[in-house]
């Protein structure tokens, strides 16, 4: 990259910046962003500057700011800024000299350190260490770290730093100014509430001073103003030495599970002896623990190993673990992942059929408790479902295309960016009519089941979901008398340049699949599960809506590949669109650059893709159709996409690894896994890509891994690219841990656990592991 994050100079667990640069500094912070699941923290440095985003984010706190917006995650009061002045000047790498400056992210330890050898105007010379780590094992601390060493003469430095509310979602302010108080002339406190759901945030901070390991003598006072709190500090530094500068925070809200129906006093209380606890511990202890959590959590369990040519693919695969690790609310199945996670403002800290097919599988096959989390989530946000349903005049639970608080129903905006023709905003139609979401839901919830065998959340939540959606898909269905068929009309499928199509095949072949498990597990719980069957029919009138499911679902109209050429229309009307030249879309350096030259309404016209649902329906109905097809569509299809979705990419790659074409696949990947990380500087400014983040392990695993669930059945068949010259890595079937390496002569297959038999099979034949199992590639392949 031209700034930052060279990797050549990188091992595979470091992200590197090694040149600031203010005028993309969204690229860092959201790359480089911290946290836990509970809370997640955008990495805007101590100082300020003009274009920075500071993003403090709890999960599942969300808030209406007026009633002409949508609910969305409110931006918290910044704990991270430290104003220093030296002799006066303030630090800010927008003046002075820069002589030496590095700032790294170790996924490993979740800690992020910033090296400054710094001159300023004046000539004072000045070596800063900026550390910083949200605790993965203590969810509610925040732990900073600042050694400062003025290098030739003694500096008199002022230090600035407390709890500033004056923070909103680019513009919009959710909270309201509440009390702020100093304790025992240290400990600053400030309590925010939201202005609509009424969420009581409670922040309390300290800041410790050393030098030389003794407490420096400081001089200090207290500043309280509208929506903020703040002490001032002033010390003399003798050259040569280090002031050390530890601040210690942590936030409770009243939404926490621990903490519901509690006192706002009694939180600022919890907070405040909370605080002291982590206090006595100090930075590095809090950061050594929170490294160990996440060697116990996440890289002693589910470590991924590639020996390859390329470090940076190892690199890029860590990135991915540790993204999805901060982004999952394992703590609390009242909230799901977003589509930014926690690390910036875009899409509200919403929800979208991202995590259910993207995000969700990763949690699946490597931590079933974390999994289940996100699927139960689905199941406490039926009343959103039913509210989404019943305002449209259907039955049963149409899932919102954006989800936030369990019953708040659809939270999709409803305007957009401006229309190029028009001049006006473009209206988002998805919230409306992009319907597929109902059945990806479905399909998570599916997937999950038959990887962990967890009849117990079948029981109690999943069975229900199954047939309260299928409720949903036939009241949906429209008959049409000419051809005996029912079709859907007028909706968006996952290609969001397409709008208003019918019979979008995709969601056609989702809403026929979707109505067929109901029917399955109908007639499997009126055999085997009486008294949950009877409970069941009651609450959702079955034995009314089974003989729907009969009678309408092999009716459903299903697009099948022509004669010829074997192409499916991706919608009854995609292959009459007329045809443009898209080379210059096809070679764009960012994306969306379409919309420089049509509108939507001329591009619902255009034989182009933004992603191709056609390889979508591939990729999730992968056993439906034949090699012959899948190769015949991707020809076509992929010359009209353009993955201006950021779902697109990893998809085509593990397509193009079913289909054996495993170098285009590990271009795919390659560029997938930029997304985020690659030398664009500007496309991670509203936060990272949860579903490309997904995506890349994804490409690992299902891809180049060549792990798939099929109808409940496990498949293994590896096909590395050929500079990746060993795949190692863990998942979880069935409760078992299974330890998979794959390398050019073949594959074995290691039942960690060894409790129970393993079944998988591998290119038609069924193979048992009770141990280890080694599989050889015939002819060396």
């Amino acid at each position: 990259m031209k700034t930052g994050m060279d990797y050549s100079k990188a091992d595979d667990w470091l992200i590197i910046e090694d040149k600031f640069d203010n005028r993309a500094l969204g690229k860092c912070e959201s790359i480089m962003s911290l946290g836990n699941g509970y809370l997640g923290l955008r990495s805007a440095v101590e100082e300020r500057y003009l274009n920075e985003q500071r993003d403090y984010f709890v999960a599942g706190t969300f808030n209406k700011f007026d009633e002409e917006e949508v609910t969305e995650l409110p931006n918290a009061a910044d704990i991270t800024a430290i104003e220093i002045y030296i002799n006066g000047e303030y630090f800010t790498l927008d003046q002075g000299k820069t002589e030496a400056y590095s700032r790294r992210l170790n996924l490993r330890t979740g800690e992020l350190i910033r090296s400054v050898l710094w001159e300023s105007p004046n000539g004072n010379k000045v070596n800063f260490i900026f550390k910083r780590v949200v605790s993965l094992k203590e969810l509610h601390v925040v732990a900073a770290r600042v050694e400062v060493m003025p290098l030739h003469d003694q500096a008199d430095v002022r230090i600035v730093s407390g709890i500033d509310g004056r923070m909103s979602n680019s513009g919009s302010q959710h909270f309201s100014d509440g009390n702020k108080r100093l304790y025992e002339q240290k400990y600053m406190q400030f309590v925010q509430t939201t202005t609509q759901s009424k969420i009581d945030f409670v922040h309390t901070t300290v800041l410790n001073f050393t030098m030389d390991n003794f407490v420096p003598e400081l001089k200090s006072s207290i500043v309280m103003d509208r929506r903020k709190i703040f002490m001032e500090y002033s010390v003399q530094i003798p050259a040569g030495k280090t002031l050390v500068i530890e601040k210690i925070s942590d936030v409770f809200t009243s939404r926490d599970r621990e903490l519901e129906g509690t006192k706002t006093e009694d939180i600022q209380k919890y907070s405040l002896e909370a605080l002291k606890l982590a206090e006595d511990k100090g930075y590095q202890t809090i950061a050594d623990e929170s490294a160990a959590e996440w060697e116990r959590k996440v890289w002693s369990k589910t470590p991924i190993n590639i020996e390859c040519d390329d470090p940076y693919d190892q690199l890029a695969i860590r990135f991915a673990q540790y993204h999805l690790e901060i982004m999952v609310p394992d703590h609390d199945n009242r909230m799901n992942i977003a589509a930014k996670g926690l690390s910036g403002e875009g899409y509200k800290g919403h929800t979208f059929w991202d995590s259910d097919i993207f995000v969700l599988p990763y949690f699946t096959f490597t931590s079933p408790k974390a999994a289940r989390k996100l699927v139960e989530y689905r199941y406490h946000s039926l009343p959103g479902a039913h509210k989404k349903a019943a305002g449209n005049q259907y039955e049963g639970a149409q899932f919102p295309w954006e989800s936030a608080w369990l019953d708040d129903g659809e939270v999709t905006p409803v305007w957009g960016a401006a229309d190029i023709v028009t001049g006006f905003p473009i209206k988002i139609w998805s919230g409306f009519i992009e319907q597929h979401i109902t059945a990806d839901v479905v399909y998570g919830i599916w997937q999950y089941y038959m990887v962990t065998g967890d009849q117990q959340f079948m029981h109690d939540c999943g069975y229900e979901l199954l047939m309260d959606t299928a409720k949903f898909w036939v009241s949906r269905l429209e008959y049409n008398d000419e051809d005996g068929l029912y079709h859907i009309n007028d909706v968006v499928g996952p290609d969001e340049y397409k709008e208003h199509v019918d019979d979008n095949a995709f969601t056609n072949y989702m809403a026929y699949w979707n109505i067929g498990k109901a029917i399955e597990y109908y007639q499997l719980l009126k055999e085997n599960e009486p008294e949950l069957f009877a409970k069941l029919s009651v609450k959702l009138e079955l034995e009314r809506v089974y003989q729907s499911w009969l009678d309408k679902k092999d009716k459903i109209y299903l697009p099948i590949p022509r004669d010829g050429d074997l192409v499916m229309s991706q919608d009854k009307t995609y292959l009459t669109l007329k045809q443009v030249d898209l080379t210059k879309y096809k070679n764009q350096t960012n994306i969306g650059t379409i919309y420089q030259d049509y509108n939507q309404e001329q591009i619902n016209h255009i034989q182009v893709s933004k992603q191709a649902d056609i390889m979508m329906l591939f990729f999730l109905m992968e056993d439906m159709f034949s090699l012959e097809v899948k190769r015949a569509n991707w020809k076509y299809y992929e010359a009209r996409t353009l993955h201006d979705s950021s779902l697109s990419l990893s998809t085509h790659s593990v397509l193009a690894s079913d289909m054996g074409e495993t170098e285009l696949a590990y271009q795919l990947f390659n560029r997938a896994s930029r997304i985020d990380l690659g030398p664009n500087m500007k496309t991670s400014d509203m936060g990272i890509h949860t579903a490309s983040i997904g995506g890349i392990w994804q490409c690992t695993v299902y891809g180049f891994g060549g792990v798939r669930m099929l109808n409940g059945k496990l498949r293994i068949e590896p096909k590395l690219p050929k500079n990746w010259h060993k795949l190692k890595f863990n998942i979880i079937w069935q409760g078992q841990r299974l330890e998979i390496e794959a390398d050019e002569q073949g594959f074995t297959v290691e039942n960690v656990t060894g409790t129970e038999n393993i079944f998988y099979d591998y290119h038609g034949t069924q193979y048992r592991v009770a141990d280890k199992a080694v599989i050889t590639y015939e002819n060396n392949i």
